[in-house]
């Protein structure tokens, strides 16, 4: 885990009114402080982020931090959520973001469970003792989510592994938040108002989505089927690496999987220029070459599911967040893309309204949709090279979400589906890492190669080209 690791924490807390109450209790205790805070600067105390008010949100976005982090379950997976979605947005100097950052702890440095409740997990599911199933294996966890902890091990056959062990108590934490929806709604909309870079989306929409997806995640066996679907399509991948599943010592809580080393996210985000580019490129390529290739959307935004390697490569974890869209969807899907990056107003809007995100009764006029879009696909259609940008991808943001400016007649006739917000995750994702890489490519051939309407032009893309083209028909298509 990054930076000094917290003090173990017991099983997550279950009970729809115990886990509600203290998140009520902190947001009254909030919003007192904040009106003390308000009276005194008002009577002449000082302004800004040193003054009274700077002060209170300070405290109170640390205390909201570490309540979601012994939450665990889906309130602390929306905390990190949002704290990635404010990550490509640019603070104002002068009016920093407290709740981001301090969100942001949630990413890589969650607050491990105790030794010896991860051991009665391992035994429960595996059968025996974590130091007879494995020939090594680290008691405490090297990384720590919203709903398990990684450790370190090492098979008898001297294979070095990362062995994934839910939490104890966290279904029942789950199904209690699931059950609790008011609650986790009431959290997403105080962040969206204390968070300037959180992406003012539909409330309702985006508490289904983490809902569904969460349910998923509580399934080890799930993400185990996910992460072997694209370990087996890019094995020996020349840049792009996915960890191999140890299937038989998988199961619906352990998830046991090749170890992996690179770079993290803080290391890899000051190397040089022209590494970040390779990584961006890399990312670009297994995002949207994933989801073009066989219909999976690799949605989970987190800076901590990225290793990066010295070579280029990167190594992509965690695929409990996958969304598979079915063939007819996914052509709207490209479809809407396409026509958006071709400044085809009629067409995208057709997709658009296949796909549910136009209201009909006040459907908007095909060109202010194009408009509203076009900012999303800039990368593929400004002036090449194109630089990602940490600017560029708060002005995705705003233009996507924000029903105030030029275009927020256009917001508020759309829709947002649940799979449609699904992919927006995505496309949200990859802006923001590449934005915070500032990476640099020629965008527009790379997507024209994906969709297949022009060769590859970029040393990487001959590579990833030769690796398709050597493999057998049919082979790595999940």
């Amino acid at each position: 885990m990054a930076g000094e690791p917290r003090r173990p924490t017991g099983p997550a807390p279950a009970g729809r009114v115990r886990r509600a109450l203290p998140l009520a209790m902190l947001a009254g205790r909030t919003a007192g402080e904040s009106m003390v805070a308000a009276l005194q600067q008002r009577g002449g105390g000082p302004h800004g982020p040193d003054g009274p008010a700077g002060a209170a949100r300070r405290r109170a976005a640390q205390r909201y931090a570490d309540l979601l982090g012994r939450s665990r379950g889906v309130l602390m997976k929306a905390g990190q959520i949002i704290s990635f979605m404010s990550l490509g947005t640019p603070a104002d100097p002068g009016d920093p973001t407290p709740y981001r950052d301090a969100l942001g702890t949630l990413q890589a440095d969650a607050p491990p469970m105790d030794p010896r409740e991860a051991a009665t997990v391992v035994e429960a599911e595996l059968g025996a003792p974590p130091g007879e199933v494995y020939a090594e294996f680290d008691a405490l966890p090297f990384a720590a989510a919203s709903i398990g902890q990684v450790h370190r091990a090492r098979l008898h056959d001297g294979r070095a592994v990362a062995v994934k062990v839910q939490y104890p108590g966290v279904g029942d934490a789950i199904r209690a938040d699931l059950a609790n929806l008011d609650m986790l709604a009431a959290f997403l909309r105080v962040a969206g108002v204390v968070s300037p870079g959180m992406p003012k989306v539909d409330t309702k929409a985006l508490v289904g989505e983490i809902a569904q997806r969460i349910g998923e995640e509580l399934d080890y066996r799930a993400e185990a089927a996910n992460q072997r679907d694209f370990a087996d399509a890019y094995r020996g991948h020349p840049f792009i690496r996915v960890p191999a599943v140890i299937d038989e010592l998988s199961t619906g809580r352990v998830l046991t999987m090749e170890f992996a080393e690179g770079m993290t996210w803080a290391e890899a985000a000051g190397q040089d220029k022209r590494l970040r580019d390779a990584w961006g490129e890399a990312v670009f390529r297994f995002v949207w070459g994933g989801l073009r290739r066989f219909g999976m959307a690799y949605a989970d935004p987190h800076p901590g599911n990225y290793l990066f390697n010295a070579d280029g490569s990167v190594t992509f974890l965690d695929f409990g967040c996958v969304k598979r869209y079915p063939p007819e969807q996914l052509a709207h899907l490209v479809d809407m893309v396409q026509a958006g990056v071709a400044g085809d107003a009629g067409r995208t809007w057709r997709a658009s309204a296949a796909l549910g995100s136009i209201r009909r009764d006040r459907a908007p006029d095909p060109d202010a949709l194009l408009q509203w879009m076009s900012e999303q696909w800039r990368p593929m259609t400004a002036e090449q090279p194109f630089t990602y940008t940490p600017e560029h991808a708060a002005a995705v943001a705003r233009r996507l979400f924000s029903p105030f400016g030029e275009h927020g007649r256009v917001v508020k006739r759309m829709n947002m589906p649940p799979d449609v917000l699904f992919f927006v995750r995505m496309d949200a994702g990859v802006t923001a890492i590449l934005g915070a890489l500032g990476s640099t490519g020629h965008w527009a051939d790379v997507m024209a190669e994906l969709d297949g309407e022009r060769q590859p032009s970029t040393p990487l893309g001959l590579q990833d080209a030769g690796f398709w083209n050597a493999a057998p028909a049919g082979e790595g298509a999940p």
